[in-house]
């Protein structure tokens, strides 16, 4: 493989965790969800890039997907929902921005090790895309356990799903079939997910979980 293509595909794979960072900075839903827009588009042109190299068109069904409905549907759809329910947009977070930005700095370089030492023999662009998505997937954990605010949280795990389309498409793609349903398995999930939001905010007129600790809590006494 020669340089630029090599060049270009890490370049694509470091920005989805560089962004990745960028939303573990974030302490406003607004501009989280925006970046999450961008992380998705970066999604996109990676997947689109590995379609080129691999000379695999069904991977351009994968990148389409990602940009429909990560990068454009999903983000609109979480705005309104925040208007409509009147939720609270700052970000409140179990612990402070320094230490959540020192862990995430800690599980990416955890990753590339961990990767590049049980993937020795593999080709080269997999087995070091196959890091970055193992960071991505880490960093959208950490978003997931470091966030109180039930929409931060499906961001987190949104953005870990793009770690693992990044994964399957870095390792020479994944059959069409299985982008299909993981597609539609998101699409279900969002669609729980935003039922379960309004449940929430009608129960306890907050989306933060603590008021369901709180619940649970009253409940066992």
């Amino acid at each position: 493989m020669n340089g630029p293509v090599f060049d270009i595909a890490h370049m694509l794979a470091g920005g989805l965790v560089l962004v990745s960072m960028m939303m573990l900075y974030q302490d406003r839903l607004y501009a989280l969800l925006n970046v999450f827009a961008l992380h998705s588009l970066i999604l996109t042109l990676s997947v689109a890039w590995q379609a080129f190299i691999q000379d695999a068109p069904h991977l351009y069904v994968t990148a389409a997907i990602a940009l429909v409905f990560k990068a454009i549907v999903i983000p609109v759809v979480l705005h309104r929902m925040i208007r409509q329910l009147g939720i609270h947009r700052e970000i409140e977070t179990v612990v402070g921005i320094g230490p959540t930005m020192l862990a995430g700095i800690g599980l990416v370089a955890l990753a590339t090790v961990v990767m590049l030492r049980v993937t020795p023999e593999a080709d080269p662009l997999a087995r070091e895309d196959l890091a970055f998505a193992l960071s991505v997937l880490l960093l959208g954990l950490l978003i997931m356990v470091t966030r109180r605010n039930a929409v931060s949280q499906v961001v987190g795990f949104m953005s870990l799903e793009n770690g693992l389309v990044l994964a399957a498409t870095g390792a020479k793609g994944m059959p069409l079939v299985v982008e299909i349903s993981v597609a539609f398995s998101i699409l279900i999930a969002f669609i729980v997910i935003g039922v379960f939001l309004f449940r929430i905010r009608e129960r306890f007129d907050t989306v933060d979980i603590r008021a369901l600790e709180d619940f649970k809590g009253r409940r066992r006494k």
